[in-house]
């Protein structure tokens, strides 16, 4: 019997799809491991073939404790700590993992056995976790999220239903537009320009359409009702298994630093995203069809949720450079 692996994954979608490399690389390099993924999107990796066992982490404490309690009749031998959080150490140690091994930072040193330090500068997410990887005894080739979509007709065939319900059914130049930023407001684009967009984008014969979750309908109805072009949304009318689905329909997506970014990317759909007040150069999508748009400001990046100013930084995105990219993502 093999050694048995629990990865804790991060919270955050786009931060679980930069993951990717290093969780392929986890699994070619450990063969005969038992290898389960716990985390907030962990069942989303569902024929990804990075694991055993895809594991939801619980959020309220008494779940987790339950949850611990369960991990702690079968020890892993390996815990390896994706996020840098002291909860994600704390928890691995109440697995009673053998070894917990993730960055050092948050206060939580004496909970890891193998501690490597937080690099200085900070590296892209994707490298990162890929130290980590490396640091749990495998080689880490890969640079660049993939998704292997699953052939699943009943996905594909609720897709066309919804395309179907926002007046799109059979029209190909479909371009996705995500306004939501989970983390905070900082990140959103003004509706007003995702409206130009939209209106631009349907002089040039694309079909422009909304998407985000449901706490993204008010913003889309608002650039609906600006934009002349009136792009329909599906805002809170899919679901997390649907997803990736229905963004490889897309032509390209247009997005703020968002985690559904990533997963189009990854699927190798175009992308364009834009960066105001988070670096680039740490979680920008890595796919050759992806273009970003960051104009920058004097205070950015800034890493905050909410701007105490004036949101120079995604004032400063304008509709002819999102435009420029967009066609330059497609035509890549």
């Amino acid at each position: 019997m093999g050694p048995v692996i629990v990865v804790r994954a991060p919270n955050w979608l786009g931060d679980t799809v930069m993951a990717l490399p290093a969780l392929h690389a986890l699994r070619v390099g450990k063969p005969q491991a038992r290898i389960a993924v716990v985390g907030r999107w962990a069942r989303l990796l569902a024929g990804q073939g990075v694991a055993d066992l895809l594991l939801d982490y619980p959020g309220p404490w008494a779940e987790r404790r339950r949850f611990a309690r369960a991990l702690g009749d079968e020890p892993a031998d390996l815990a390896l700590l994706l996020p840098n959080s002291f909860e994600s150490a704390l928890a691995a140690r109440r697995w009673g993992a053998r070894r917990r091994l993730g960055f050092a930072g948050d206060g939580r040193g004496a909970l890891l056995t193998d501690a490597l330090p937080l690099p200085s500068p900070r590296l892209h997410q994707v490298d990162e976790y890929r130290l980590l990887a490396r640091a749990a005894g495998v080689d880490t080739p890969g640079e660049r999220p993939t998704w292997r979509l699953s052939p699943r007709a009943e996905a594909e065939a609720e897709v066309d239903s919804l395309l179907a319900t926002a007046g799109l059914g059979g029209r190909a130049r479909l371009v996705g537009l995500h306004p939501g930023a989970a983390a905070g407001p900082a990140k959103r684009w003004a509706a007003s320009s995702y409206a130009a967009l939209a209106d631009a984008l349907a002089d040039g014969g694309f079909a422009p359409l909304l998407l985000g979750s449901a706490a993204d309908r008010a913003a889309g109805a608002e650039i609906s009702a600006s934009a002349r072009s009136r792009p329909p949304s599906l805002a809170g009318r899919d679901r997390a298994e649907l997803l990736p689905h229905l963004l490889s329909r897309l032509s390209c997506l247009v997005s703020g630093d968002t985690g559904v970014a990533h997963l189009a990317a990854a699927l190798g759909v175009a992308t364009v995203t834009l960066f105001g007040p988070t670096d680039p150069r740490l979680t920008a999508p890595r796919s050759p069809r992806a273009r970003i748009v960051s104009p920058g400001a004097p205070c950015a990046p800034c890493f905050r949720a909410e701007c105490p100013i004036d949101h120079l930084c995604m004032q400063a995105v304008t509709v002819a450079a999102v435009a420029q990219g967009l066609r330059e993502a497609i035509s890549s």
